[in-house]
């Protein structure tokens, strides 16, 4: 499937290597990967040039709505060409999380009992 990632930026500082380790876990079969980072640090656009690569439809969680529904604008913005969709839950009772992925597939918020 094609993801092709509409930005003016390009990968700077840590990206290039976060991205080519992450890209090269997921190849090798890694099951659990973390990307750390401080707010702001371009975990997000990290993450979409990581889905360019691989190519694969998505699931992205968020822990809560308000996070759900920026990222879902971010990706929409990074793959118009594909399907970025958005769910939220208003099931509550206990924990809240987010869920959403594009093409990236299902974006939702819901509550964990």
């Amino acid at each position: 499937m094609l993801f092709k990632l509409h930005s003016e930026y390009q990968p700077t500082g840590d990206q290039p290597q976060a991205i080519e380790a992450l890209v090269k876990g997921f190849k090798e079969g890694n099951q659990f990967q973390t990307l750390l980072g401080v707010t702001g640090s371009g975990k997000t656009f990290t993450m979409a040039n990581v889905i360019q690569q691989l190519g694969k439809p998505t699931l992205v969680i968020a822990h809560n709505k308000t996070l759900a529904a920026q990222l879902y604008g971010e990706f929409k913005e990074y793959f118009p060409e594909n399907a970025v969709e958005y769910f939220v839950s208003y099931y509550e009772n206990g924990g809240k999380w987010g869920l959403f992925g594009a093409d990236l597939s299902i974006y939702a918020s819901l509550e964990v009992t």
